[in-house]
């Protein structure tokens, strides 16, 4: 306990600057959130807190920007209807401090020893129930995944580097690769950020990701094209890689993320899929064909009632590793769960119907489980983010 306290004195001599205008005047309104004040006071009290937790935001504007935040979320909470029990905060109390093995009321008296008071660290953990319950009950039921979804995770291998994409896909023929190129090129070399590569996405991609602004959830490398994969572990988050030409179509690749929770060899994947040719190449009509066969298919064995009386070889069905499978192929199946189709791709003036049927994984209850909560963990804070960019769109803040 004494040491703990030690640690916190000394945090604070040596992280607080002081802000004397600020602390004159500490119940006059840092910002309004929505006609609700957030105080000199909160935002001096936040910033302290975190300087003693070594977290980020310890600065007066980085403090500010997370109250404002907060109060946005408490706020969205309250006109949901949520309440915040005793118990609850209590008990999310309880577990803060036993991070750093103190019962609350000792944590509590470390901090009040240090210039923060009670009230800063129950509004901490009160607000991030708050939001944390509505965000559940908001999005919960969406953001949970298939159990197809989590054998399809479990079946890439424990420990696999996976990225964030985002995608623009343009088809390519003879006649039109130097143009294609020229415009994959141009994209390459101009498109800075995310908002702009998604424009570029709706505007030139014609995969299926591109009124997603061409964005692609979490893929492991291991199943991604050698060229795109060296390509990609190049680039720092919000880069642009050059164009990378599959044969099919170029690619162009923004990375969002980089997540590198491990580092072993997943096994090798034998991957399920089938493939049904309708001529036209990228028509119209034969675009066409292939949406309305996509409405009367749901799996791959479907596709075999729709291929009697057709010519040979127009359906086929391969069961092959990954390492196996062509640069554009392999591309467009690592985006595909199970039952999914692509028709992006083309080959002798045949448009390519490419459906994903399985991938094999056996894996324990407990792994099953373990990453089912880590999918449903990703998807609410990325639901999160973008409601919470929603409620300030929407607010009237003043600073």
């Amino acid at each position: 306990m004494t040491r703990f306290l030690t640690i916190l004195a000394v945090l604070l001599a040596l992280a607080t600057t002081g802000d004397p205008a600020r602390a004159q005047q500490p119940f006059a309104a840092a910002a309004t959130v929505n006609g609700e004040a957030v105080t000199n006071f909160q935002v001096l009290q936040r910033a302290q807190f975190y300087t003693l937790l070594r977290a980020p935001n310890a600065d007066f504007e980085g403090a500010k920007a997370t109250m404002i935040n907060e109060t946005l979320q408490v706020q969205a909470a309250r006109a949901a209807g949520i309440e915040i029990t005793p118990d609850q905060l209590d008990e999310g109390m309880v577990e803060f401090a036993s991070r750093a093995n103190l019962t609350p009321d000792a944590f509590i008296a470390a901090l009040e020893q240090s210039g923060v008071a009670p009230e800063t660290f129950r509004d901490f953990i009160r607000n991030g129930i708050y939001w944390r319950t509505l965000v559940q009950q908001r999005f919960g039921p969406r953001a949970r995944p298939a159990p197809s979804e989590v054998e399809r995770a479990l079946a890439r291998g424990p420990g696999s580097v996976r990225v964030l994409l985002s995608e623009i896909a343009i088809p390519i023929t003879p006649e039109t690769q130097a143009e294609v190129q020229a415009l994959a090129q141009r994209l390459s070399d101009t498109v800075v950020g995310q908002a702009a590569f998604e424009r570029a996405a709706r505007t030139y991609s014609r995969s299926r990701t591109a009124r997603a602004g061409g964005r692609l959830d979490y893929l492991p490398l291991a199943e991604l094209s050698p060229a795109i994969a060296s390509q990609v572990l190049t680039l720092a988050p919000g880069e642009v890689s050059d164009p990378v030409n599959l044969g099919s179509f170029v690619g162009l690749f923004l990375l969002r993320d980089l997540d590198e929770s491990g580092s072993s060899t997943p096994e090798t994947l034998s991957i399920d899929y089938a493939e049904y040719l309708i001529p036209g190449g990228r028509t119209p009509e034969a675009l066409s064909a292939a949406a309305q066969l996509r409405d009367r298919v749901d799996v791959c064995d479907d596709l075999y009632g729709v291929a009697r009386g057709a010519p040979e070889g127009t359906l086929t069905r391969v069961i092959t590793p990954i390492s196996d499978i062509p640069g554009d192929l392999r591309q467009e199946l690592a985006k595909l769960d199970e039952g999914e189709a692509s028709t992006l791709l083309t080959r002798n003036g045949f448009l390519r119907f490419v459906m994903m049927c399985d991938r094999v994984a056996e894996p324990s209850e407990e792994a099953f489980q373990a990453l089912g909560q880590q999918i449903l963990n990703e998807r609410l804070g990325s639901y999160a983010e973008g409601y919470l960019e929603e409620l300030r769109a929407d607010a009237i803040i003043t600073q």
